[in-house]
């Protein structure tokens, strides 16, 4: 009896080693299978099931400091909601604080003399792309609670820096078209060479050099019996030149689109860190006061008033709140690799052209081929202007190059580890 009754048992305790060596034969071939499928995020998951990753993130989280740094407390202060709702805030702190400065400044005011401001947002500029923006659109933001694995698509390096040199040279045919438009004078930040050029037009009448200094010479003599006759004739011949008036509105246009540009910097910045949108905020507040300085001082040669510029420069502000809401419009509606890696296994096949980047991954490329223009093309050939004083130049460099390493020693320390 009893070897009668151990039958049926053994029969299924066979009966359920078979069925887990079958599963598990499934379950492996079934990873097997759906690895090539697996996207960047779950593939980052699994890693972090690594027995020597485990380690490794338990090391990183015990030499972790335990508080927090000034500039960590500061910008969690600054910037304390969602990306979306500190891509507004970071909008308007480099909107509103900049065109409020214009109070202070005087309508006659040279915007040669900001040579050393323009230099400090050079280094400001570069120093957040070259630190921050570069370094996150290629290897991604580190994670304070454990260690990251960088997997390398080569098409999607292609896709970043294609999207960076878009950007780059979406400034560049702007700048072309202001240029060809204004008869050659550009879009640039100290506008040196627009004072230069727009003290000329308005000195002078568009005829012939003898009809001018003939209309000069009647006009001394008037002068004498009346006094009210001078402050018309600067009025008439700022009337009388309609180039320096035409030059003032395209740079007001151009003003608007580099406002927009700001915009998609703030948005897709804060999509991707919020240590990278407080770096390139703190980078767009230092280059936008010579800016919005140089653009008020243009103005006003253009014939503007000082309470007409201001309202001019607050109207091009709304540009920056336009980009914003188009980046975070993108940023939702088109997602990103980082946000939607989790929720979408089929990622690889379903991104740009095969690869695991989105429209929204897009943004952030675009914005530092953009910073990389700015920084470089639009601003330090007025850097590189020189007098024929030589050792005032030297002073002038040197001061110029200390301004550059503090900017950029700012977006340096602001990040550091």
């Amino acid at each position: 009896m009893a070897p009668s009754l151990l039958a049926p048992a053994r029969r299924m305790g066979l009966a359920l080693a078979a069925g887990l060596v079958l599963f598990s034969a499934l379950a492996v071939a079934h990873d097997a299978i759906s690895v090539g499928d697996m996207s960047v995020g779950q593939i980052e998951e699994e890693l972090q099931n690594c027995p020597l990753v485990e380690s490794l993130n338990e090391h990183k989280r015990a030499a972790a400091p335990q508080t927090a740094s000034l500039t960590s407390k500061i910008f969690s202060i600054l910037f304390p909601g969602s990306p979306a709702v500190n891509a507004i805030l970071a909008t308007i702190y480099i909107s509103g604080p900049p065109n409020f400065l214009l109070a202070l400044c005087p309508p006659n005011i040279d915007p040669s003399s900001l040579s050393v401001m323009v230099a400090f947002a050079v280094g400001g500029l570069l120093g957040d792309t070259i630190f921050h923006l570069l370094p996150e659109i290629f290897l991604g933001e580190d994670s304070p609670d454990h260690v990251r694995f960088v997997m390398v698509e080569p098409n999607r390096n292609l896709l970043l820096g294609l999207g960076i040199m878009v950007g780059f040279f979406t400034f560049v045919a702007m700048d072309k078209t202001l240029r060809i438009a204004t008869g050659g004078a550009g879009h640039d930040h100290s506008h040196a060479h627009a004072n230069n050029d727009d003290h000329k037009p308005t000195s002078t009448t568009t005829g012939a050099s003898p009809q001018p200094s003939t209309s000069l010479k009647q006009r001394k003599p008037a002068s004498n019996n009346n006094t009210t006759t001078p402050q018309p004739t600067d009025d008439d011949e700022k009337e009388i030149n309609p180039s320096v008036k035409l030059g003032g509105y395209l740079n007001l246009i151009a003003d608007f689109t580099h406002n927009i540009t700001d915009g998609l910097a703030m948005s897709s910045s804060f999509y991707a860190s919020p240590t990278i949108g407080a770096t390139t905020t703190v980078a767009v507040f230092f280059h936008e006061i010579p800016h919005e300085v140089g653009d008020f001082a243009l103005l006003i040669q253009s014939g503007f008033s000082k309470r007409k510029a201001m309202g001019a420069q607050f109207v091009t502000a709304i540009g920056a709140f336009l980009g914003t809401f188009i980046g975070i419009a993108v940023q939702e509606l088109g997602g990103n690799s980082s946000s939607a890696a989790v929720t979408d296994s089929s990622l690889p096949s379903s991104g740009l052209l095969g690869t695991s980047l989105t429209w929204g991954d897009m943004l952030l490329p675009f914005t530092a081929g953009t910073f990389l223009y700015v920084g470089t093309v639009s601003v330090i050939p007025e850097l590189l202007e020189t007098g024929k004083d030589k050792r005032t130049e030297i002073k002038k460099t040197i001061v110029q190059f200390l301004a550059v390493m503090v900017g950029a020693g700012i977006m340096l320390v602001i990040s550091w580890d």
